[in-house]
């Protein structure tokens, strides 16, 4: 699904205008990315959380020619599911 199914989804199933849900679905995932861009954790409560993972930097060697280069250090964006979402994705039932 991409980002286009998902705002034509929810325009239909709220009937609402699609301008104004992919306004709504661009300022969220805007929010997102702004709050991992400052170091923070994002948790959407039934669905997962989104963090920022380092890595250090270190050596490497380019396959090609053998030679050793060094890798920069970089931050990476995670998400961990949470459970309520694991569970409908593997058909399991809340009693």
């Amino acid at each position: 699904m991409k980002k286009s199914d998902l705002v034509d989804l929810v325009a239909v199933k709220l009937s609402l205008p699609r301008p104004q849900v992919e306004q709504t679905v661009e300022s969220l995932l805007d929010a997102v990315a702004d709050g991992l861009a400052k170091g923070e954790r994002v948790d959407i409560r039934g669905f997962g959380a989104f963090q920022i993972r380092e890595s250090a930097a270190r050596s490497g060697r380019n396959p090609r020619t053998g030679e050793t280069i060094q890798i920069a250090a970089r931050k990476t964006p995670t998400f961990k599911v949470g459970k309520e979402l694991r569970d409908k994705v593997n058909g399991v039932t809340s009693t």
